[in-house]
């Protein structure tokens, strides 16, 4: 059997890569049946550059779907959805560019696994733009985690993602009340009826985030609704996928405890580093190989700055479930997500060609 595959695009403000994106599209030696680009209340280019690819060379025209004002990466996935008429969906964030045989390999594992529901990849080693160090950190970070955890997996990460379309007839879309989080929501309902494979033979370059600052910001958003995401696998039995061992950020978090320690005991802190370092030899290690050893102090900075962040916001959502109201705000999530699964149901049933 041969798939036909209808990529889709959502892209918010992606002037800047996109046309890189659509070219690594056109590039695949699987043509996709389909192209989809969802613009999701850009203020920029980007519908500009989607509508320059009418006429491509040797491929579909980009179909552009414009959605006003921005409602979300959820909301413009389902937006593809609703109108992909291929029998696989693929879909790929608009600052990524993905390696040619990315589609063809993706259709290879889901033709050998009839129970499988969505192959997943990886974030290659070099940033698609090389911007600096915080960048070369960054997709080097998520090329080594994810890559570590290949194979049938119970978490799906969407950016660069094949899934067969009769899964969304059977559990929906996205939850359009999530902007964070909905891969590991959607990975809630997939895990259940279909295998998930994550696989290096898929592979995307990554425009990341190129500043110490927003990184950080954007790893304490994220840790905010960890403990939350965390407990909700714990309760259905699954393991979500993670970027940091247990070790890892246990030696963070002692670091950090012991830090106010250091005039009277300077062996706590140093005696944390250590253990932190020894907890990611094997990154610090792959970062050597990458950008040679005097960039593995920067490496090693980096990442326990980012964990630090991370633990600050799993603490500080943790507190904010413990906290007077907690668990009412918690049953209105719930709710809200229940009727935002329902929502997305109704729109990838009912709106599909």
């Amino acid at each position: 059997m041969t798939f036909s595959v209808s990529v889709v695009i959502p892209a918010h403000n992606a002037a800047r890569t996109l046309a890189a994106c659509l070219d690594s599209v056109y590039a695949q030696t699987h043509p996709p049946h389909q192209v989809i680009v969802v613009d999701d209340g850009s203020a920029d280019a980007t519908a500009r550059i989607a509508e320059g690819y009418r006429h491509p060379a040797g491929g579909p025209p980009c179909t552009l779907v414009r959605q006003w004002p921005n409602r979300g990466v959820s909301a413009a996935r389902n937006a593809g959805i609703a109108g992909a008429t291929g029998d696989v969906v693929f879909f790929l964030d608009s600052d990524e560019a993905l390696t040619p045989d990315s589609v063809a390999n993706a259709l290879e594992i889901l033709e050998k696994d009839p129970e499988c529901g969505c192959v997943h990849g990886v974030i290659a080693p070099a940033p698609l733009f090389d911007d600096g160090p915080v960048e070369r950190y960054r997709v080097l970070h998520a090329y080594w985690w994810r890559a570590r955890g290949a194979g049938v997996v119970e978490t799906a990460f969407f950016a660069q993602a094949a899934v067969r379309r009769e899964v969304f007839e059977r559990i929906g879309g996205f939850d359009e009340s999530l902007r964070d989080s909905e891969d590991l929501e959607l990975s809630d309902r997939l895990a259940p009826h279909y295998r998930i494979v994550l696989t290096e033979r898929v592979m995307a370059y990554h425009d990341e985030v190129d500043r110490l600052g927003p990184l950080l910001a954007e790893t304490y958003r994220r840790a905010l609704v960890l403990v939350p995401a965390l407990a909700s696998a714990r309760r259905g039995g699954r393991r979500n996928l993670t970027a940091n061992s247990p070790a890892s950020v246990a030696a963070a978090a002692f670091t950090l405890a012991a830090l106010p320690l250091a005039r009277r005991r300077p062996l706590l802190p140093a005696a944390g580093v250590a253990a932190f370092c020894a907890a990611n030899a094997g990154l610090l290690r792959f970062a050597a190989r990458q950008h040679g050893a005097a960039f593995v102090p920067y490496a090693a900075g980096v990442h326990f700055l980012v964990i630090g962040s991370l633990l600050t916001g799993a603490g500080a959502g943790a507190l904010r479930m413990l906290l007077p109201g907690g668990g009412a705000a918690r049953r209105r999530t719930a709710e809200q997500r229940a009727a935002g699964a329902r929502t997305a149901e109704r729109r990838t049933a009912g709106e599909r060609p």
